[in-house]
């Protein structure tokens, strides 16, 4: 009921910012930045639907608890051993009790979320994300605002996760148990990498871009999504413009990591066989 109570005021201060003034606002709008620091509550959710497949579904009103939460927020300066900082929103706090390990300077922001066996190298997570058990964010990797990374994931060095905060309703960037996503790859705008995916690096993957399985006879064409278990890697194809035919940067889906290996093993396999630069 609380968690209710939360909703409807930080839905009625989104459209009328005038009543964060209201102590029941801005508790509405702190409690609910806690909760997700905590775990408790998460920007996105899988759902499994009765035909065997599943969808993320995007709660708006956290995202509208996050932009609030900035509002309210004001200017500091933050000291963690010799750095310093002059920022709104503090560093994530018990890192040791959550059984999370990350080396400076990496940077875990107040509002994301780490499940225990996380590694963040010197790579940044912000608020509103969500990563899961055993996942390595390697070095300058970056995990953007509310993006939901599942367990056993490794984001490679340099990698980019977009971060989506507006609009509210907008989805964000999805990555699922076990992916790979290998250096300086790119995932924003809502982009969803499914299960035990390998994405090569330097893929970048927008919303627009064309995402083209060519295993089989006839391309088969994806936007926003990368099917379970595929092995990805960066392409371009030929496009006519007044000035001549240039082209044009796609992603291509070159296979599938084996259903008959277990996924480190699948993993190295990949790699191998599809030599995907990682």
């Amino acid at each position: 009921m609380a968690q209710d109570d939360d909703q409807r005021r930080v839905e009625a201060a989104f459209r009328d910012r005038t009543l964060l003034a209201k102590p029941e606002h801005e508790q509405a709008v702190r409690d609910t930045l806690a909760a997700l620091d905590a775990g408790q509550l998460r920007v996105a959710e899988r759902r499994e639907l009765a035909d065997g497949a599943a969808e993320w579904v995007t709660h708006a009103w956290l995202k509208e608890a996050i932009l609030l939460f900035f509002a309210l927020q004001k200017m500091s300066v933050i000291e963690v051993g010799p750095f310093e900082y002059h920022d709104k929103i503090p560093t994530k706090h018990g890192l040791e009790a959550a059984g999370v390990r990350v080396v400076p300077p990496g940077t875990v922001r107040y509002g994301a979320f780490l499940e225990p066996g996380c590694i963040v190298m010197p790579g940044y997570v912000n608020i509103g994300a969500y990563v899961g058990a055993r996942t390595m964010v390697d070095t300058w990797a970056t995990v953007g605002s509310c993006a939901q990374i599942g367990k056993d994931v490794h984001l490679a060095g340099g990698v980019g996760i977009g971060g989506v905060l507006e609009p509210p309703g907008a989805r964000p960037v999805i990555i699922e148990d076990g992916v790979f996503v290998g250096s300086r790859a790119i995932v924003v705008e809502g982009v969803v990498v499914e299960r035990e995916a390998v994405v090569g690096a330097g893929v970048v993957l927008t919303a627009s871009t064309a995402i083209l399985d060519v295993t089989g006879p006839q391309v088969v064409e994806h936007r926003g999504r990368v099917p379970a278990r595929s092995v990805v890697i960066p392409g371009t194809r030929p496009r006519s413009f007044p000035a001549g035919e240039f082209g044009v940067p796609c992603a291509l889906i070159i296979g599938r990591r084996s259903e008959a290996t277990d996924r480190k093993v699948s993993l190295n396999a990949a790699l191998r066989d599809f030599a995907v630069p990682v």
